[in-house]
Formats: structure tokens, sequence, C-alpha cells
């Protein structure tokens, strides 16, 4: 059977086309695609099979005892109704949100703090209190939530007692990992009330929400005895799943569904499971639709209109004569949003690897995505790449072999142009013009020191960039480089085919980090106010090993201070320091080595009015915004 996933049917290419010639239409903004029904196992024995097929050709997995694998928009200020106005989580899509350790509504800030979650009324500062903890049972580690008007709903993992399991399932075996979706009414927040409790085996991936909808997507393994010569019933392979109603008492675990409703796309690829759960927050989250798909998946994007996951074929197994740069390819699947469900339209696949959400992006129906594969010479090199795909997904433009040698460390799609900024030895910053979804082409380019992990938008033409400096190991032979400490920076890319660094800040020595290299939502910009918070654990080499001389470019620093970095950002003044704000009382445990999984860390920041609030574990700080004057502190 043919290896490469199955496009759209013919006759949704047919209707496509006819639409297109009907209006004369040259983008695709107003397009609706008819939902395609992907095809089911036609008899339990086809089911067990493809799995047990799926096994025996990718063999290293069978060590792995069913463990899964581990893996812009400017932020907006929103008021409502007597709240002053108040930053939001940093999404990638405007209207699409994305769920986060913390959450503010303007009145109150939600945040996780160890197995609880804490209430807390933050405005005005002076009345700051915690009015309410939503304590977890042990076992369940929340993740992250959403907050929708009277509605919160968290996320987060547990694992499955063997008294939940089902009488007939497969020998128990400790570390069964499943996903839960808790729903509350927190229309009295001094008193949340659980409206509905989802429970699904498997390692959550991600959530969206779009108006009323939450959409989870995780992924889960079949047991291990899936490979070893014994019987194995096919409800012995499906996810297990329930939901619990309120304060009821929860019942066993049983089969997410029946084996004649597991989808799949592509039947040599039935290892594991991809599953998406839709639920509606005007029921409580008491109603949900289902969708269990034998496939996996390790990368989501979201539209408004389109939920795109993305998993990496990595071709260990491809037959010697298949062309090295053939080997490594992502198969990309999109589904339609519609209200609390989401339905299949298409499947495909380029060549190449995703970093992540950011390296995907939809416009004007055109679904825009940047992987690293191998060069087109035959050697292992990795490669850039940058394609277009129409809406049934079919490739109609493409940029191959860009910066050979090195690797996507972070991409931004902004509109018609994309950044891509690779690394070896030094930072390439791209600026691509996708203005002609056929004919992607590189306008500019800018080699600096380091990378940046994570682009964001100051406007049209500028781009922010933090990530981190470095310096080459041996200078003129270009072997590789070692990294320093951070760097952020503001890129002018008015002039498209030169682009240009406008502004840089370094910050710390070797060993410096941030949470906002490896996750967006901490990163805090407000361009109307010029703010731009980050949390960062300092590290500054010493006196000594300055005083020593010549210190070598691998050499770490001393972790010195961890805590949220003010800045005033524009483009007469770049990045001024107003100051910083810490949750330690002292550096002493930092200098010790003893910091990790601090609960004093700052993890987040956001403001409420003319009010700076930073969040750890431990705690939420607020600050006067102007003067950063510490106003009031609230243990959690």
């Amino acid at each position: 059977m043919d290896r490469l996933l199955k496009r759209v049917t013919i006759s949704l290419v047919l209707i496509l086309g006819m639409t297109l010639i009907a209006t004369g239409c040259s983008g695709f903004e107003s397009q609706q695609l008819p939902g395609v029904p992907l095809p089911r196992f036609q008899s339990a024995g086809e089911f067990v099979e493809a799995f047990r097929n799926a096994w025996d050709v990718y063999p290293m997995w069978k060590d792995a005892d069913g463990a899964a694998l581990e893996g812009g928009v400017e932020l907006r200020a929103t008021g409502e109704g007597d709240s002053p106005q108040h930053s939001t989580t940093n999404v990638q899509v405007e209207g699409v949100d994305e769920a986060d350790v913390v959450k503010c509504d303007g009145d109150f800030i939600y945040t996780l703090a160890g197995n609880s979650l804490c209430i807390v009324e933050a405005y005005p500062p002076e009345k700051m209190r915690l009015v309410s903890r939503i304590e977890f049972d042990s076992g369940l580690e929340p993740a992250e939530m959403f907050v929708n008007g009277d509605k919160l709903v968290v996320i987060g993992y547990g694992y499955m007692d063997e008294n939940d399991l089902p009488a007939e399932q497969p020998e128990y075996y400790p570390g069964l990992q499943l996903t839960f979706i808790k729903v509350y009414d927190i229309s009295d927040r001094d008193d949340p009330r659980l409206l509905s409790t989802v429970e699904h085996e498997g390692s959550y991936l991600t959530a969206r929400m779009l108006d009323d909808n939450v959409h989870v997507v995780l992924t889960s393994w079949p047991p291990y005895v899936i490979y070893e010569d014994t019987d194995i019933r096919p409800e012995e392979i499906i996810p297990l799943y329930r939901t619990v109603r309120g304060d009821d008492k929860p019942g066993v675990l049983e089969p997410a569904c029946h084996w004649s409703e597991v989808e799949y796309i592509d039947p040599e690829m039935c290892s594991s499971f991809l599953s998406i759960l839709s639920l509606s927050l005007r029921d409580g989250g008491n109603s949900v639709e289902k969708r269990e798909i034998a496939g996996n998946a390790e990368c989501v994007y979201a539209s408004p209109e389109h939920l795109y996951v993305t998993a990496t074929d990595w071709g260990y197994f491809y037959p010697e004569e298949i062309a090295v740069e053939d080997t490594l390819r992502t198969s990309i699947h999109k589904f339609r949003f519609d209200g609390a469900a989401v339905g299949y339209l298409a499947s495909s696949e380029v060549p190449g690897s995703v970093l992540n959400q950011f390296s995907m992006d939809e416009s004007k129906g055109y679904f825009r995505i940047a992987t690293t594969g191998y060069a087109a010479d035959g050697s292992y090199d990795p490669a850039s790449n940058v394609y277009v795909l129409d809406p049934s997904l079919n490739v109609v433009g493409s940029l191959e072999g860009l910066a050979q040698g090195e690797t996507i460390y972070s991409a931004r799609f902004m509109g018609n142009r994309a950044y891509l900024v690779t690394f070896e030895q030094v930072d390439p910053f791209f600026v691509i013009d996708l203005s002609n979804p056929a004919n992607p082409k590189v306008l500019g380019e800018l080699k600096i020191p380091g990378y940046s992990d994570y682009l964001h938008p100051y406007d049209e033409n500028h781009v922010i960039g933090v990530g981190i400096n470095a310096v080459e190991a041996d200078p003129g032979k270009g072997d590789f480089s070692w990294f320093q400490g951070m760097k952020i920076a503001l890129f002018d890319v008015t002039n498209v085919f030169s682009p240009q660094e406008m502004y840089k800040v370094e910050i710390g020595d070797r060993g410096t980090d941030s949470y906002a290299l490896h996750d967006h939502k901490a990163f805090l910009f407000d361009r109307e106010k010029g703010l731009l918070v980050l949390p960062i654990l300092l590290a500054e080499l010493t006196p000594e090993q300055k005083a020593s001389g010549g210190t070598p470019p691998f050499a770490y620093g001393v972790p010195t201070f961890q805590g949220a970095y003010v800045y005033d950002l524009s483009l007469a003044g770049g990045f001024e320091l107003k100051g910083r704000i810490t949750h330690m009382e002292d550096t002493q445990g930092l200098e010790d080595g003893y910091y990790y999984g601090s609960g004093d860390f700052v993890q987040r920041s956001l403001y409420i009015g003319d009010v700076l609030y930073t969040i750890s574990p431990s705690g939420i700080k607020a600050n006067d915004l102007d003067s950063l004057e510490e106003l009031s502190f609230v243990e959690l």
C-alpha cells in the first residue's frame, strides 16, 4: 500500500476547483471545505492486525512498554464591565485562546500552585487576597487552565489506579497515564463548584478554546502486550475513558469507543492513538465529542477555523534506495472546528520536521509550514524548507535547501512574510516573501552571533527576538559555538532586502535562562505601554573567574538572581531596563545550587490597570507599573 498519506478525495478537489471558477476568487478566505469521513476498520481482526503490523515496522518501540513520546499576535489589553484594562495570555493567533498556568479576567488572577489552583482577588492591589483554593486529589497534577466568564477549565495529568480499570484488562502495570479535564462553576469565586470531569488515557499535548468550546489533543499508546505472542481483544488496545458529573462517584474506566468507531488516516501507521476531545462550556462540559484516530501527534497549530496536527516520520526503516532527503517527513492532518466538535478535512506530508507551533500558520486559506530536513546533496546535513499548501493540502509552493548545515531555532509568520532563524555558528535571520503562494522567496538575510528562540511582532516592520548569545569555540574555523548569556533584540525589517538589528541587550553569562525561551506564554509585551517583561534566571561569572583572565567561553556563571526584568521598549529608545522584581528573599539558595523547582521562581507576569503582577508558585506580588514600587504580596 502506498506509504504516502491519502489526500482529500478527488471529488473534494473538483468541488474546490469549480467553486473557484464560479467565484473568480484568487484566495480561499471564503471557502468552506466539506468534511471528509475518515475510513474505519471493517472487523475486529483487521483492527488488531493493523496495530500489530505497525509495531512490527517499528521494533525499537517494543522496549517502551507503551510509554508515550515526550514531547503571535500583539498582546491585547481587554476590559469588561467595570474591570480595568488588563493583559491576556500571549497567544499565537488572535481569537484562539491557549491554556496556561496563569489566567486573569481583570479582577481575579487564577494560578496553579503545586497540587492546587488558587483564585486571588487582585484588583485593587491594596485589597488583594486569596479567596479560594481548589485542591486536587493525590496523584493528579494540574497542568494548565482556561477561564471563560464564570467557567474554569483545568487540564492535567494523573495515573490510573488498578481499581479504576475494567475487570477484563491486560495485566496491570504501574504508570498508566491519563489526562483529566475538570470544569468548574466559579460564579461564586469564594466557592468554586465542580460541574464535570473527563478522564482519558494518554498524554496531554495541548488545548485551544474558541468561544465557549474547548478542544483538547492527547496521544496514547496501546499496552505492551500488543507485541507479545498472546491473544488480545480490540477493547484492550483502545484508550480508556470516563466522565463524571459533578461530585458523583466515578465508575470504572471503559474503552473510549467501540473498535468500529476508531478512525485511521494511514493503515500502516496505526501504532498509537490521536484523541481529540471537544466539550462545550454551555452545559458545563458534561457532553463530550471524541475523535479516536489511529495515528500520532506531536505538534498542533490552530487558526479560528482549523486545527492542524502534525507528526514526524523519522524514516528509520526506509529501504536504502530511498534518497536521504526523502526519509525525514512530517505528516499534516487538517480538521475544521465545528462548534463543540471537529471535522476531518485533509492529510498530506512534507519533507523535514517541525520545530513547534510557530513553524506553522494559516493565511487566506493557505497553510504555511517551515521544516528542517536533510539537504538534497545526499548528505545528512540539515537544511531548512518552507512549504505553502492549498486548502486541500496540496503543495503549491516551496522554498527548499535554505541554510544548509543549520537548523531552524525559531520561526514566525506575519501576513505575507515569514521570519526564520537558523543556527550553527551564527544566527541568520531570514526575511521570506509569501505574497505569491506559488513562489516563496528569500528577500533578505542578517547574520549575527547567537540565535533567537522566540520571535514576536512589534509592528509590521519590526520584530522582537528573545534568545541566546554565542561565541565561536575556535574563531575563524567555524566548527561550533558556545552558548553564552541571554540576548534580546529588535529587528528592523522596513527594508526587507536588508534587515537590521536595531537594538540589542545581552543579559548575564553562560547559564542564564528564561521561561520565555521555552514557552511563549511567559512573554509579556504591550506596545502601547512600551512594556516588556521577561522572567529571567541570571547567571554571572564570579569576580574570581573574571580575575583569572582569559575565562574560557564554556565557563558557566553562578546563578545570582531570579525574577522579572521589566523594560521600557520603544523604537526611539530601544530596551531600557526599568527594574527587576524578585520573589526570593535572598540569593544564597541560588548560589548554592538549590534552586531547581523553587516555588519562588517568577513564572508569569501580567498587568491590570496601572499595576504589574508577577506570579510564582509561592505567591503573587503587585508593583506600581510606573515606579515598580511594591504595593502588596499574597502568599499562595
